[in-house]
C-alpha cells in the first residue's frame, strides 16, 4: 500500500514539473521573471497589500522580495501608496502596466495550453484534467505545519 502511494506520488511530480517546465518555456520572449509573475498574479488576485504580507503569500524571504520588487518598480509595473488604514504602513498595488504584463504572459501560455488540450486529449482525459486542476490547487494552497516559519 505505501509503496503504491509513493509511486502514486513520484507520478504526480513528475507530471507536474514536467508541465511546469513546458508551460515556462511558452511564456513571451523578453518577459519579466517568473517570480515576478507571481508577485503580480497575488497583487491581481488579492489587491494591494504590505510587503510582509506579499512575502508570506509568496513564500519569499524579505531580502528576496525587496529586490524583486525593486525591480518591478523600476520597470513601472508596481506603485507603492501609503496605507489609507495605517498611514505607517506602505502598499504595494500593480498598476496598469504591470496588469498588461501579466495579461500577456498568461495568455501565451493559456493559448499554448487550450491548443495543446484540443491536439493530444480525448474528451474524457480533458473532463479528467479539469477535475484534477481543482484537487492540485488545494493541495498547491494547503498549509502544513511549518509553513509559515519557512516564509520568515
Amino acid at each position: 500500500m505505501e509503496s503504491s502511494s509513493r509511486e502514486e506520488a513520484i507520478s504526480i511530480l513528475r507530471a507536474v514539473l514536467a508541465l511546469g517546465r513546458r508551460l515556462r518555456a511558452e511564456r513571451p520572449k523578453g518577459s519579466v521573471t517568473l517570480s515576478a509573475v507571481s508577485i503580480l498574479g497575488t497583487l491581481s488576485r488579492l489587491g494591494p497589500m504590505a510587503a510582509t504580507q506579499l512575502a508570506t503569500e509568496e513564500r519569499l524571504q524579505p531580502q528576496s522580495l525587496t529586490r524583486i520588487l525593486a525591480g518591478l518598480e523600476q520597470e513601472g509595473l508596481i506603485v507603492r501608496a501609503r496605507s489609507d488604514a495605517d498611514r505607517r504602513e506602505i502598499l504595494i498595488a500593480l498598476n496598469d502596466r504591470g496588469r498588461r504584463v501579466l495579461a500577456d504572459d498568461i495568455h501565451a501560455r493559456r493559448v499554448w495550453l487550450e491548443n495543446a488540450i484540443a491536439a493530444v486529449l480525448n474528451e474524457e482525459e480533458r473532463d479528467l484534467l479539469f477535475s484534477s486542476s481543482e484537487a492540485m490547487l488545494k493541495l498547491a494552497l494547503h498549509r502544513g505545519p511549518g509553513d509559515e516559519a519557512a516564509a520568515e
